[in-house]
């Protein structure tokens, strides 16, 4: 379970914050078990559409890694073995309330309801992302579903900050979640951010997703503590522990951080210890990981565990889990489908929509 390693008196809350939680429904539990499916298929899928025009072959001809090749050009971070942070977090949120997610958002933004095939669209390059074609994989943004990232590291906290700000203002219970890897921890923004936050009470929470790498630089070697979330006391903030790469630990975990930023008593600080299956980016050696680090973080896969549960729950019989995977690939591969079917945006319109 997780653990709260600080609640200082002068954000004391009401309800006693280090007994609360919150008992996840037979629907949250489908949902959150649905939506890793997705999440899992999406990333699967677009590792191998990536490659397309990359593979070896080229290669062995004497060509170079060539980024901007094939149907889905530039850089490319997946989140394959993290779902636990999306879904857990992202199950307690409403359409109103803001998520800002990071270089590696596709689990983020599925998790907040981002629609499928303008997201794919969006990193296609085509006319009907997101973005017009013109951000790509890192810079997702979708007002209706209030979400967004960046890739500049650190760079969700502060626009977190400003729209739980915003909400107070406006008297909303509506709440901001900035999601941020370990390596992100040691940057300027994450100290400005929770020192305002924790000054002004606002309804932020702050969930680090720690993977243990911050592109191949491991934390051990890049900070000075074992776990983020001890620096919650030096803001006087609540700070939770999620020592497992879990859905429902992760869900309850944030029950009592929601509610609390719902009722005015302002941020918390969350770190969850989850798994990166994937390289930093898609064609990354990963010479830095030793060999069989992943194939035993593999053994831990969330996405099984979590349907173990449903089953052993009564909840999800075989037959139903066969139906909500197909379900879940169905929507990755319309999604694919719709960005490969639609068109590139015309030439003369490649300073429209930008700053001046």
């Amino acid at each position: 379970m997780p653990s709260v390693t600080q609640d200082t008196s002068r954000h004391q809350a009401s309800h006693n914050f280090k007994e609360m939680s919150m008992q996840a429904s037979p629907e949250k539990l489908l949902w959150m078990y649905e939506t890793m499916v997705e999440i899992r298929n999406y990333e699967e899928t677009m590792a191998n559409v990536y490659l397309e025009g990359k593979l070896p072959p080229q290669i062995q001809k004497g060509l170079a890694f060539d980024i901007g090749s094939g149907p889905v050009p530039g850089e490319m971070h997946l989140a394959a073995g993290q779902e636990p942070v999306a879904v857990g977090v992202c199950a307690h949120l409403k359409k109103e309330d803001t998520v800002v997610g990071t270089h590696r958002p596709h689990h983020f933004a599925i998790a907040k309801g981002v629609p499928l095939d303008k997201m794919t669209a969006e990193m296609f390059g085509k006319v009907t992302g997101l973005g017009k074609g013109k951000g790509g994989h890192m810079h997702l943004f979708d007002p209706e579903h209030k979400f967004s990232c960046s890739g500049i590291i650190g760079a969700s906290l502060p626009p977190a900050c400003g729209a739980g700000l915003a909400a107070k203002k406006m008297g909303e219970d509506w709440v901001a979640v900035a999601f941020f890897g370990e390596g992100a921890a040691n940057q300027g923004s994450f100290h400005e951010s929770l020192n305002l936050a924790a000054l002004w009470r606002l309804p932020v929470i702050f969930v680090c997703e720690d993977n243990n790498w911050a592109i191949s630089v491991p934390k051990s070697n890049a900070t000075s503590i074992e776990w983020v979330a001890d620096r919650a006391s030096a803001y006087g903030i609540p700070g939770i522990k999620v020592a497992n790469n879990d859905a429902l630990e992760v869900y309850e975990a944030v029950a009592p951080a929601i509610e609390r930023a719902r009722l005015g008593e302002g941020p918390s600080l969350i770190e969850v210890k989850t798994d990166r299956y994937l390289g930093h980016f898609q064609g990354d050696p990963e010479v830095y990981r030793p060999k069989d680090e992943v194939s035993n973080l593999r053994k831990n896969d969330p996405i099984p565990k979590l349907a173990a549960l449903l089953k052993s729950r009564g909840l999800m019989t075989d037959a139903e889990e066969g139906v909500i995977v197909a379900r879940a690939k169905e929507r990755v591969a319309g999604a694919f489908a719709f960005a490969r079917q639609s068109a590139y945006p015309a030439a003369q319109d490649a300073l429209n929509d930008v700053f001046a």
